[in-house]
Order: structure tokens, then C-alpha cells, then sequence
């Protein structure tokens, strides 16, 4: 999956005393949205398919999302 984005704002983050941090917020419009079409069945789009890298705790964590992760809870309706 890919995203074309726009940048629609940058924001320089702050501490709790109000001083400027060296860290940066950016935002963007997702302007287009690219989908293999081999990552969707019955059009929903499989997640574990495509093998997402997720960014977890730690200096050096990450994980890859599985089939054998997926649980369903449905949201109240």
C-alpha cells in the first residue's frame, strides 16, 4: 500500500514549560491511496497480507503483523 500526501502542517513540538522541543509534528491530506489488488478479498483489504512493520517500545522493537494476531471485536452498533 502506498499514500501520496500533501503536507498541510508542520509543527515544532513543546515541553510542558512552554520551551521548544527539537522535535517536529508533521500532518498531511492523503491525496491518493494505492492497493495492490492481490491484498484484497471479497473487498476488504487484508492486513497481514501486505506484512506491515509496526514500530514498537524500546530503542529497537518492531513487529510484523500475522494472520495468527488477527482477533475481531465488533464494534457496539
Amino acid at each position: 500500500m502506498q499514500f501520496e500526501c500533501a503536507v498541510t502542517q508542520i509543527v515544532q513540538l513543546t515541553a510542558r514549560d512552554g520551551s521548544d522541543m527539537p522535535y517536529w509534528m508533521v500532518f498531511g491530506e492523503a491525496i491518493a491511496i494505492h492497493i495492490d489488488r492481490a491484498l484484497i478479498t471479497d473487498g476488504v483489504y487484508q492486513t497481514a497480507r501486505a506484512r506491515p512493520i509496526l514500530r514498537g517500545g524500546g530503542p529497537a522493537d518492531y513487529f510484523e503483523a500475522l494472520d495468527a494476531g488477527l482477533f475481531r471485536m465488533h464494534r457496539p452498533g
